[in-house]
C-alpha cells in the first residue's frame, strides 16, 4: 500500500505531466508555416507544409478524415485553386465538405452554440455557416474553371440548401451573394432559365450587380415577377444589343488577400463578468464572483479574430488592352467580423462558465482529498501534524491536477478556414467570338493568358492571390 509520501510524489507527477499537455500549441500554429509561405508568394511551399500536417507526401494523396484533416484539406484546396489546379482543388473541397459538421445556429440553443464552437479544440470541428457557403461557392469556381456545368450545379444546389438552413435561423449574410451569382450563371449556361433567375434574385438581395442588367434583360425580356430583378430592370429603357451568333460571355472572378486568423486572447475575469455577468444565472455569477474574490480565477481565455489586413488596392480586369468593370468587392473578412461581433458575448460567456466550473471542481477535489486523508490519519494511532500537512499538500496537488486536466482539454478553439480570400469580386462582359488576351491584377501579381470564347458560348477565368 502506498504511503502518503508516495501519493504526494504521484500527485506531483500528475500535475507536471498534465501541465505539459496544457502547453500544446493550438490550431493556429499548425497552419502558421503555410500562411507565411503564402505571404512570401510561395504557394507550392504552403502546400508542402499542409501535406506534412495532413500526414501525406504528395498533393495527389488524400488523408483519412480524422481530427482536423477536413479543415486542413480546405486550406490545401484553396491554395490549389490559386495555382489553377482545379481538378485537385475540387477533389479536396468535396472530400472536406463530407467531413465537416455544421454549427447549430438555432436561436433556442445559444449555450449550445458556445459549447460547440468554443469549448475546446479537441472535439470535432463544426464549421460556421459562412464557411459552408464559401466552400460551395469556391468549389463552383473550380467546376466552372474546368467547364463542368454538372459539377457546378451540384455545388449550387448545396449552396441553396445551406442558404435555406441559415434563412430559417434568421442568420442573414452577404456572403451568399457571389455564390448565388455564380449559381445563376451556371444554370443560365445550362439552359435552365427559371432556376437561373431564382439564383440571380438571391444574388441581388445581397448586392446590386450591374453586370447582370443585360443578361437579365435577355432572360426575362423585361417581364418578371421576381421583385429584385424587376426593380433592377424597371429603370432600364434600352434593349440589349446582342449578336449571340457571333459573341459569347466571359466571366472573371478575383479573390485576394486572406481573412484574419483566429488567435487566443485573455480577458480579466472582472471585465468578463461586466460583459456577460447579466447573462449568467444568479448561482453561476455568485460562484464566479466568489472564486474571483479568493484569487482562484483571474483570466478568461477565449478565441478572437486577429488583426485585419489593410491596404487592399483595387484589382483590375483588362481584355485586349481595355480595362473592364469589376463589381464592388465582397468584403469576406468584414462580414466575418460582423458575425463574430454578434457572437462575442456568447463566446466569452462559454469560456467564463467553463473556467468557473473547472476551478470549482478542482477546489472541491482539493478539499475532499484533504478531508479524507485527515480522517484516515485520525483513525491511526501514529497520526501526527505532519500527516495533516501531507494530506493538505496532496489535496492541493490533486486539486491542481483536476484543474490542469480540464484546462488541458479546454484550450481556446482557434480553428478556422485560414486560407479564405479576404475579398472577392466578379466581372462579366459579352465579347466577340474568338481569342482574347486577358490580364488580371491583384495584390501586386499580374497574370496574362489567352482565352478562347466560342460563338454562343462562355469562358470563365478565375484568379486567387492568397496574400
Amino acid at each position: 500500500m502506498k504511503t502518503q509520501k508516495q501519493y504526494f510524489e504521484l500527485g506531483l507527477t500528475m500535475v507536471l505531466a498534465i501541465l505539459g499537455v496544457a502547453g500544446c500549441a493550438g490550431h493556429e500554429n499548425r497552419v502558421q508555416g503555410a500562411l507565411e509561405a503564402l505571404d512570401h508568394g510561395a504557394p507550392a511551399r504552403a502546400i508542402q507544409g499542409l501535406n506534412a500536417e495532413l500526414g501525406v507526401r504528395r498533393t495527389e494523396d488524400l488523408p483519412a478524415l480524422r481530427k482536423d484533416n477536413a479543415l486542413l484539406l480546405l486550406d490545401r484546396g484553396t491554395v490549389l485553386l490559386s495555382l489553377g489546379k482545379h481538378d485537385r482543388a475540387a477533389r479536396d473541397m468535396g472530400l472536406a465538405d463530407k467531413g465537416l459538421d455544421v454549427l447549430d445556429l438555432s436561436r433556442t440553443s445559444k449555450h449550445d452554440l458556445g459549447r460547440y464552437l468554443f469549448t475546446d479544440d479537441a472535439g470535432p470541428y463544426r464549421a460556421p455557416g459562412h464557411e459552408k457557403l464559401l466552400l460551395n461557392t469556391l468549389n463552383m469556381v473550380n467546376y466552372l474553371a474546368l467547364g463542368d456545368l454538372s459539377g457546378a450545379r451540384v455545388e449550387a444546389r448545396r449552396l441553396a440548401v445551406m442558404q435555406s438552413y441559415l434563412d430559417r435561423r434568421n442568420a442573414t449574410t452577404k456572403l451568399v451573394g457571389v455564390g448565388s451569382y455564380l449559381a445563376g450563371f451556371t444554370f443560365e449556361q445550362s439552359g435552365r432559365r427559371d432556376e437561373a433567375l431564382l439564383y440571380y434574385e438571391e444574388a441581388l438581395k445581397s448586392s446590386s450587380y450591374d453586370s447582370l442588367v443585360e443578361p437579365l434583360q435577355s432572360l426575362t425580356h423585361g417581364e418578371t415577377k421576381l421583385p429584385k430583378i424587376a426593380e433592377m430592370l424597371e429603370s432600364i429603357t434600352e434593349e440589349p444589343v446582342q449578336d449571340e451568333a457571333n459573341t459569347g460571355e466571359m466571366v472573371v472572378i478575383i479573390g485576394y488577400g486572406r481573412v484574419a486568423q483566429k488567435v487566443p486572447v485573455r480577458m480579466p475575469v472582472g471585465q468578463a463578468l461586466q460583459l456577460v455577468g447579466g447573462l449568467m444565472s444568479t448561482e453561476d455569477r455568485t460562484q464566479a464572483e466568489s472564486l474571483a474574490a479568493r484569487g482562484l480565477v483571474t483570466w478568461v481565455n477565449y478565441p478572437a479574430l486577429g488583426p485585419r489586413r489593410r491596404n487592399y488596392e483595387k484589382p483590375a480586369f483588362v481584355m485586349d488592352g481595355q480595362e473592364q468593370a469589376l463589381e464592388e468587392p465582397l468584403d469576406v473578412d468584414g462580414e466575418m467580423r460582423r458575425e463574430w461581433k454578434e457572437q462575442q458575448s456568447t463566446i466569452v460567456l462559454a469560456a467564463l462558465t467553463r473556467l468557473v466550473a473547472r476551478t470549482a471542481t478542482g477546489y472541491a477535489v482539493q478539499e475532499g482529498t484533504s478531508a479524507a486523508m485527515v480522517a484516515g490519519s485520525s483513525s491511526q494511532s501514529n497520526s501526527s501534524s505532519s500527516d495533516q500537512n501531507v494530506a493538505n499538500g496532496l489535496g492541493l496537488l490533486l486539486g491542481l491536477a483536476t484543474t490542469a486536466t480540464m484546462s488541458a482539454v479546454d484550450t481556446p478553439d482557434t480553428r478556422s478556414w485560414s486560407t479564405l480570400p479576404a475579398r472577392i469580386t466578379v466581372g462579366r462582359i459579352r465579347v466577340p467570338a474568338g481569342e482574347h488576351t486577358v490580364t488580371l491584377k491583384a495584390r501586386g501579381l499580374k497574370r496574362t493568358q489567352q482565352v478562347h470564347v466560342d460563338a454562343g458560348g462562355w469562358a470563365f477565368v478565375p484568379m486567387f492571390v492568397l496574400r
